[in-house]
């Protein structure tokens, strides 16, 4: 997954369950940004994510695995 779908799944997550969800590209360095998902936030990088980085941006947004 890459970091524009992981944008894009967050939003959609958020929407099916009441949150508020918004990305700022130019809260990072480089090619960073950060997501903010119901009060909880992690960083997203542009580009391919590797699964290890993929998994701890989940948890930083309190997401359950099977439903992101």
């Amino acid at each position: 997954m890459n970091g524009r779908e992981f944008v894009r799944r967050a939003h959609r997550y958020a929407r099916e369950n009441g949150l508020e969800c918004y990305f700022e590209p130019n809260r990072g360095k480089g090619s960073h940004g950060k997501i903010t998902l119901g009060g909880r936030a992690t960083t997203v990088q542009h580009g391919e994510i590797p699964l290890g980085t993929l998994l701890k941006m989940i948890r930083d947004l309190h997401i359950r695995r099977g439903e992101f």
